[in-house]
């Protein structure tokens, strides 16, 4: 996170893979030091790939997702140890009252407001493609063995598609990034009601891992909740900090 960029990002290295921690935090750190060098200078351009469609809030996001899938993909060419290596992201930035947003794989972003969640992007697995196809229901996909199959990662060919958004917010919204071990242990009804019930982004994000950890906790828990406050002056943000369970240690 950087709060004074009003950046948000998850990585979440890819289950199984060689090296998933080391490709989690090279997408992180690689997306996090471009969004910063790209704001000290405001006449570096943006990738042409994104096009004019968006904003240069976006155009950036995106240039710094592809960035990283450059560098976690020739790291892991370039040493046997990290062969194969993969990480998912997700990374938003609000500007004033709109949110950019750019999206790898099977890692989330959410939208709630007045109790209503809304899920903003589209996992890119192969049960989620199955569904949008007609071939398993959500249930099923929900339920399926290969549920961690991802069609799309970091560093898992030399270019990656980014998908891209932006979402116009207003105050009391609330935003939630989160890996898959949140959405595969805990249902989007359930984060709705811990979302709503907890106003402090802190505890909310806080329930959000102790929910998925009760409900038999099998992967990663990276959460981050970010809550949007009228101000006089403009919008504050009221943020929380990432919890992970991995090595059984909690940390912020």
């Amino acid at each position: 996170m950087d709060p004074g960029l009003n950046l948000f990002i998850v990585c979440d290295g890819m289950g199984g893979q060689a090296a998933g921690e080391v490709a989690s935090k090279m997408g992180a750190d690689i997306l996090l030091k471009h969004c910063r060098d790209m704001d000290h200078n405001e006449e570096r351009g943006t990738d042409e790939n994104t096009g004019s469609v968006y904003s240069q809030v976006t155009a950036r996001l995106a240039d710094g997702v592809r960035m990283s899938n450059a560098a976690v993909f020739e790291a892991g060419n370039n040493d046997m140890t990290l062969t194969g290596m993969g990480s998912t992201v997700v990374a938003v930035q609000i500007a004033d009252n709109v949110m950019s947003l750019a999206h790898v794989g099977d890692s989330r972003v959410y939208h709630l407001r007045q109790e209503e969640l809304k899920q903003l992007t589209n996992d890119h697995s192969l049960v989620m493609e199955q569904v949008r196809l007609g071939m398993l229901s959500k249930e099923e996909a929900e339920n399926s063995e290969i549920g961690n199959v991802i069609l799309r990662a970091l560093g898992a060919e030399p270019f990656v598609e980014v998908d891209l958004d932006e979402v116009w917010l207003q105050a009391e919204d609330t935003i939630l990034l989160c890996s898959d071990g949140l959405t595969r242990m805990v249902s989007d009804e359930e984060i709705a009601r811990i979302l709503t019930s907890w106003k402090d982004p802190q505890l909310a994000a806080n329930q959000l891992v102790e929910a998925a950890n009760e409900n038999g906790g099998e992967d990663n828990v990276t959460v981050i909740v970010v809550r949007l406050l009228p101000s006089k002056t403009g919008w504050l943000y009221k943020l929380t900090g990432i919890f992970k369970r991995g090595d059984g240690k909690w940390r912020n």
